[in-house]
């Protein structure tokens, strides 16, 4: 049962005044406590996490405010406080095969001596069905510990978890620590809102070592002040044998920092994304279309945690021409899907766009984090009825809401965050009833300038231009991407239904100057990082400190024998020559990644504390002075009989760009690509050969 305590206290006069107040908590309670269950079990029973039998009505209590603290406390009288049900009177729950397979890849784990262990799974896999089932198979870690706590940080994402846990264990003593509602901290199972549990003293009845598991929710999240706090309070900053198992769940097991994780988190035991749920029939199927906004961000500032400042954002993308294109792109693209989700920049953004669709003749309605929480629920649940079209939103529903009757997603707040983008796209890929597929449509920046859009999620480059192209066409863009060249095109565009792209555009060398001259390489890696990373090889990148050291980043599968993507950083630092007989030391591994991505974003990390930031950041003023004598001669001894370059051909960045390839093997590499062409050639007078023998034409033969 869930319990909810209060102090005691005598009647006075405040409840008198407040009667219209505690009907309307009523209402709002009665909502909540019997028909959001219903609603919810509904929910279970079409994800496949119950049996068909339906639950009895479950008594619930009435709750009045406490005048005294502002929070709400049961009244005794009107029901017994959330009375239980028995076990057997619960329906069997049944799980899917991956979520089986993933609460056994934990409990393997935890097995074999491992403590603070992540799951990652997509959004609408059933996170919170697997962590709720984890409770009763994980062993306690000593004779006393039996408890339970798991941490959110939202609302609804607290209140979810507790409907999950009262349904799974009805026999339980399960009380929530959120707000004005405290815990006794002697439950069997407590969920937490992590801004409570970490205010004033209410972590200290939290006895440690009564506790066998600490679950938390979204747990890319766990590296933040309030989470690392009460991982402290119970022993989980490290390895011990006698501190609770951590598990955390998240579908976005990532941050920009790339490599902080690791301070909560030890090993992922279990990831099955987006991709593998979609082939798998447990995700809706998703379609993209990519739209040029023709919003300029080059110069929105970055915030401190490295996506675009809110106000700066919402100046460059909530004006007249960008909305208009909003809304005419989904005119164009999706008029016929029943449940749009738009997701904002800001509060102004959101009004303004909202007025737009309703301009047009649509009925839009919006939701923000200043609406009340009554007006939030009933235009949540009008559209969930499919009582309107198109719900327009800022910072709402990227975690912990469930909408599963979202067929499309249009992305109108551009983002520099992966995590973001895949918790918005994910809002739309649930199942539901008579639900083909959810329309992507993505806003875009026509400027480079390290945006995240969802071709970058397949590993494509941010400008890429799609249609209504499939999970599978993107893939297939991708492969073809990597069997074709090893520069990433300049352009590539699908239309629906087709499975390879129409133009491909690659690049050929005449020269090395050609090659050491040529930025294209640079383009997606300069979208993902504000760093100068030059292309060095394929798939090798490297950023360069003044002293001469540098940070390479690569591709290792190959070296590893794997088909799985694994990408390594290393330092190498420049011993003085007078010293070394080598100029470089031994590369120090700094981290290996399954996504280039996050190799980026942890050697950037890396980089911020090691090389000085007025070198290594691309935005810097002395990149686009005139280059120096010593830069121009040296590029020009490899010109030969050609021109010569001057300082106005050059600018100080891109020849310092330019002498980095040549110090990292541009030579090599430009040999490599002439064998390449060599070998291509005669691969290409062969065919013709073999072409022209085949065919057959009325006249003489040939002898």
């Amino acid at each position: 049962m869930i319990a909810i305590t209060e102090k005691r206290q005598k009647p006075d006069l405040a409840l008198r005044k407040v009667e219209k107040s505690v009907f309307n908590s009523w209402l709002v309670v009665a909502s909540k406590f019997w028909i959001e269950p219903i609603i919810n079990l509904a929910q279970d029973l079409r994800h496949g996490s119950f049996s068909s039998q339906l639950l009895e009505a479950q008594p619930r209590c009435i709750l009045r405010p406490n005048a005294r603290t502002g929070a709400f406390a049961a009244r005794p009288q009107a029901l017994k406080a959330f009375a239980s049900t028995k076990a057997h009177d619960m329906p069997k729950l049944q799980l899917r095969d991956y979520q089986e397979e993933c609460i056994q890849s934990v409990l393997k784990s935890l097995k074999t001596g491992h403590k603070r262990v992540g799951i990652s799974l997509a959004t609408g896999s059933g996170k919170t069905v697997i962590f709720t089932q984890l409770i009763d198979k994980i062993p306690p870690v000593t004779k006393g510990a039996q408890q339970t706590l798991i941490l959110a940080h939202r609302r609804e994402l607290v209140e979810q978890a507790a409907h999950h846990c009262q349904r799974a264990y009805p026999d339980k003593k399960i009380e929530i620590e959120m707000g004005n509602v405290h815990a006794t901290g002697t439950a069997d199972i407590t969920i937490a809102s992590v801004r409570s549990i970490t205010s004033q003293d209410r972590l200290q009845k939290f006895d440690p070592s009564r506790f066998k598991l600490v679950l938390v929710d979204e747990a890319h999240h766990i590296v933040a002040p309030g989470y690392l706090k009460t991982l402290r309070h119970f022993g989980l900053e490290e390895k011990r044998s006698k501190s609770p198992n951590l598990v955390g769940v998240s579908a976005t097991f990532s941050r920009f920092d790339g490599v902080r994780l690791g301070a909560a988190i030890d090993e992922i035991v279990y990831h099955k994304d987006y991709v593998d749920m979609i082939s798998k029939k447990w995700l809706s199927d998703v379609i993209f279309t990519t739209v040029e906004s023709k919003a300029n961000l080059s110069k929105v500032k970055k915030s401190a945690f490295g996506d675009y400042q809110t106000g700066e954002l919402s100046k460059a993308v909530n004006t007249d021409e960008i909305n208009d294109i909003t809304v005419r792109s989904w005119m164009a693209k999706a008029p016929e899907r029943k449940s749009t989700l738009v997701f904002c920049v800001d509060v102004a953004h959101v009004i303004e766009l909202t007025d737009r669709f309703r301009r047009h003749g649509f009925d839009a309605r919006y939701v923000t984090g200043d609406t009340h929480k009554i007006e939030r629920g009933e235009t949540l649940d009008a559209f969930r009825r499919g009582e309107f079209p198109v719900l327009v939103n800022c910072g709402v529903f990227t975690e912990g809401t469930d909408i599963p009757n979202v067929d499309c997603i249009v992305l109108g707040r551009p983002t520099r965050s992966r995590n973001l983008l895949v918790q918005m796209i994910g809002r739309g890929m649930r199942l539901h009833p008579g639900k083909k597929n959810c329309h992507i449509i993505d806003l875009v920046s026509s400027l480079d300038t390290g945006i995240v859009t969802t071709p970058t999620l397949f590993g494509l480059d941010p400008n890429v231009l799609v249609d209504k192209a499939t999970v599978n066409d993107l893939r297939k863009i991708k492969e073809s991407v990597q069997h074709g060249s090893s520069q990433q095109p300049l352009a590539y565009r699908t239309v629906a239904g087709s499975g390879a792209p129409d133009t491909v555009t690659f690049t050929d060398y005449s020269s090395v100057l050609d090659l050491i001259a040529d930025t294209s390489g640079e383009k997606h890696i300069r979208a993902i990082s504000k760093n100068a990373w030059v292309q060095v090889g394929e798939e090798k990148f490297v950023l360069s400190a003044p002293s001469g050291s540098y940070i390479r980043i690569e591709r290792i599968s190959e070296q590893l024998n794997t088909t799985v993507p694994v990408f390594r950083a290393v330092e190498v630092r420049a011993l003085p020559a007078a010293l070394a007989r080598s100029p470089y030391a031994m590369p120090k591994e700094i981290l290996t990644a399954s996504s280039f991505t996050d190799a980026v974003h942890g050697a950037d990390s890396f980089a911020k504390n090691k090389f000085p930031f007025g070198f290594i950041n691309r935005y810097q003023s002395w990149r686009s002075l005139p280059p120096t004598q010593g830069q121009v001669e040296f590029i020009n001894k490899l010109r030969g009989k050609a021109k010569p370059l001057t300082p106005d051909d050059l600018t100080k960045g891109k020849a310092a760009d330019m002498i980095t390839k040549l110090k990292h093997g541009a030579r090599g590499q430009f040999s490599k690509i002439e064998a390449d062409q060599r070998r291509e050639q005669r691969q290409r007078v062969a065919t013709e050969a073999k072409r022209l023998r085949e065919h057959v034409t009325v006249g003489p033969v040939a002898i």
